[in-house]
């Protein structure tokens, strides 16, 4: 049975202002706020309610702590097929797909059985003095 390849309805990249709306809060409780607010940023903006917010993401608003989360936050936000919008940071590398990483792994493979060849080292004959 041949895999069905899910294709990127839309990928956007936003600025995302944070302050605006982690300013209502109160001191210790601003950034669980900002992550609220980038959820609901994007609700409105990517026309889904199925947001997941990345790993790298989330690292960086919570970098300095629950009281002082960035003002803002620049973002890539993916939508496939079915509605579930992903976010990464803005300029981050793409990760390899599963066929990528084994077409990799069997071009070492291949690599690995080629028989390597010594260089053969030049050995200067006898001195002769003229």
């Amino acid at each position: 049975m041949a895999k069905k390849e899910s294709t990127l309805a839309i990928e956007r990249t936003y600025n995302v202002p944070l302050r605006k709306e982690y300013r209502k809060a109160p001191n210790w409780k601003r950034t669980p706020k900002a992550v609220v607010a980038l959820k609901e940023f994007l609700v409105r903006h990517m026309k889904s309610e199925d947001v997941r917010i990345g790993n790298d993401v989330n690292r960086l608003i919570w970098q300095h702590g629950i009281q002082n989360p960035p003002h803002h936050v620049k973002i890539t936000a993916k939508k496939d097929d079915k509605g579930v919008v992903m976010v990464s940071l803005f300029g981050e590398p793409k990760k390899a797909t599963t066929e990528q990483k084994k077409a990799k792994k069997e071009t070492t493979k291949a690599a690995a059985k080629t028989p390597k060849v010594a260089p053969v080292k030049k050995t200067e004959g006898p001195k002769v003095e003229a």
